[in-house]
């Protein structure tokens, strides 16, 4: 389990890192192209948030309808589990 944290903590962190470059990237762009006007540079820079933003968002979703189809998995096989044994101990001892 330790070594699954590490390799998700190192993705996570390669990412975020892959993130800010492209920010950077992009800032430096904008900056440097003289022939857009500041409004469309202003208005490029404003969709690439909302972009951002809304691709953390569908990640999270789609994380955490995982976690919930998890949870019930277990659940379901825990009660599955228990009425196996319960099938088993009072077949014994009829």
């Amino acid at each position: 389990m330790n070594q699954f944290a590490e390799d998700n903590r190192l993705i996570i962190s390669f990412n975020f890192l892959g993130v800010v470059a492209s920010y950077v990237l992009l800032s430096i762009s904008l900056y440097m192209s003289p022939e857009v006007p500041l409004s469309t540079k202003g208005f490029w820079g404003i969709a690439v948030l909302m972009l951002t933003l809304s691709l953390v968002n569908f990640v999270k979703y789609r994380f955490d309808a995982r976690l919930s189809n998890d949870r019930i998995q277990r659940i379901e096989d825990a009660r599955n589990e228990r009425l196996l044994e319960e099938y088993v101990t009072t077949d014994k001892s009829s």
